[in-house]
C-alpha cells in the first residue's frame, strides 16, 4: 500500500503537537496550598491539585512550577509536602510568570503550545496568555477539569509515559555531570557508555510509536501521524520497513526515542517519516537511525528518496537532509522529495554502541 496520509487529518491538525498537553505548570500560593507562604509557614495544600498532579503524572504529563516566592523557602514546603520530585526545572523566583514558563519550556524543549498554566490570579493568567497565546491558562478554581480535557488525555498510556518523569529526572543528572566535566564534549558523551539500538517495530511499540507521531514535532521530517493500526499495517507489510530506535546509558534509558517508515519498492525506496525524541538532541545520535537507512539502501542497490514537509519548527531535520547528501528533486504542495547519491553516508558516532537487532 503507497502510503498517503489523508487530507482532512492533515487539514483539521488532528494529532499536531498543539493538540498534546505536554506539561502543567503552577502557581504555589492559593493554588497549590491555601494561604501565602510569606506570610504564613503553615500552608494547607489543595487535596485537588496534588490529585491532578499525581493522575497526569501516570499519564506521562510533566509539571513545574512559576511562582513569585522565596526560593528556599517555597522548595523546602514542596519537599516537606513530599511533592517537590514531581516538579521539573521549578521556576520560583521574582520574574513575571511569562519569563517563567518561557524557561520551562526552553529547559523541558517543549513549546508554548504543550502547557497548560494553572494561577488563581486573573491578571497572572492574563499576563501569561498575552505574552504566550498558544499557552492554555486555567484558574486554580478549574484545576478539577484538566484531567478531563482532551489533550491531556493520550489514547495509550505507554510504559515510556509512565516514567517519562523520571527520565526527565535522569537527565537533569547527566547535565549536573557534564557541567562539572572537565573534558571535551566527545570525552563526556564517551564516558556515558551510550547504547543505541535499532529494530524492527514489534507489535509492543505500536503504543509508543504512536504516541511519538503524535508529540514529535521539532525533530520530525513531514509531521504526519499515524494511529496504531496503520502502524500494526506497515509493521506486517512486506513493503515497508517500520524502523524503533531506544537508547541507554550508565544513568538508565531514554526508553524508544525514534522512528523511522521505510516504502521499499523494487527499485526506490522512499523514506516517508524519520523523528527523534528531542530529549537526545544533544547526545549526537540524530544521523545514527538515517545513516543506517542509508547503508542499507545503497547495498540493496536502489535509489533512496526522502519526504520533507516544513512545520516551522522543523528546520533542523532539513539540515539534517541536507548534510547527509539529500538534494531537492520535486515538490508537492509542501511535501519536498529529496534524494540521496551515498556520497556522504557517515560512520557511527565512536562514543556509542549501535546495535542492530534483526
Amino acid at each position: 500500500m503507497h502510503v498517503e496520509r489523508r487530507a482532512e487529518k492533515e487539514q483539521s491538525g488532528a494529532g499536531e503537537d498543539r493538540n498534546v498537553l505536554k506539561c502543567v505548570v503552577w502557581d504555589l500560593d492559593n493554588t497549590l496550598w491555601d494561604g501565602i507562604l510569606l506570610e504564613d509557614r503553615e500552608v494547607t495544600p489543595r487535596r485537588a491539585a496534588i490529585d491532578v498532579i499525581k493522575a497526569l503524572d501516570e499519564r506521562g504529563i510533566l509539571h513545574s512550577i512559576a511562582s513569585r516566592n522565596d526560593h528556599d523557602l517555597a522548595m523546602a514546603k514542596l519537599t516537606e509536602l513530599g511533592i517537590a520530585e514531581y516538579f521539573l526545572y521549578p521556576q520560583v523566583n521574582w520574574n513575571s510568570k511569562s519569563a517563567s514558563i518561557e524557561a520551562i519550556a526552553r529547559s523541558l524543549n517543549i513549546g508554548l503550545d504543550a502547557i497548560a498554566f494553572v494561577d488563581d490570579q486573573p491578571f497572572e493568567r492574563d499576563e501569561v496568555q498575552f505574552s504566550h497565546p498558544s499557552t492554555r491558562c486555567v484558574d486554580a478554581a478549574d484545576v478539577a477539569q484538566i484531567p478531563e480535557l482532551p489533550e491531556a488525555n493520550p489514547r495509550f498510556v505507554t510504559d515510556d509515559s509512565r516514567v517519562r518523569r523520571k527520565m526527565y529526572l535522569a537527565d537533569i543528572e547527566r547535565k549536573k555531570v557534564e557541567e562539572a566535566h572537565g573534558g571535551t564534549p566527545e570525552q563526556f558523551l564517551a564516558s556515558l557508555d551510550m547504547r543505541f539500538i535499532i529494530a524492527r517495530a514489534k507489535e509492543e511499540d505500536l503504543k509508543r510509536a504512536e504516541e511519538l507521531t503524535l508529540r514529535t514535532n521539532q525533530l520530525n521530517t513531514t509531521g504526519d501521524t499515524y494511529s496504531y493500526d496503520e502502524l500494526d499495517h506497515f509493521r506486517r507489510s512486506p513493503e515497508h520497513d517500520l524502523l524503533i530506535a531506544s537508547l541507554e546509558d550508565r544513568y538508565g534509558t531514554y526508553g524508544k526515542i525514534g522512528l523511522a517508515l521505510v516504502e521499499r519498492g523494487p527499485a526506490v525506496w522512499t523514506l516517508k517519516l524519520l523523528l527523534m525524541s528531542c530529549r537526545v538532541m544533544s547526545r549526537g545520535v540524530g544521523t545514527v537511525l538515517l545513516n543506517h537507512i542509508l547503508g542499507r539502501a545503497r547495498d540493496a542497490g536502489v535509489e533512496l528518496r526522502a519526504e520533507f514537509v516544513s512545520n516551522n519548527r522543523n528546520r533542523m531535520m532539513y539540515v539534517t537532509y541536507k548534510f547527509a547528501g539529500f538534494r531537492e528533486v520535486s515538490k508537492d504542495g509542501d511535501r519536498a522529495v529529496m534524494v540521496n547519491d551515498y556520497s556522504q553516508i557517515q560512520g557511527f558516532p565512536p562514543y556509542m554502541r549501535v546495535e542492530v537487532e534483526p
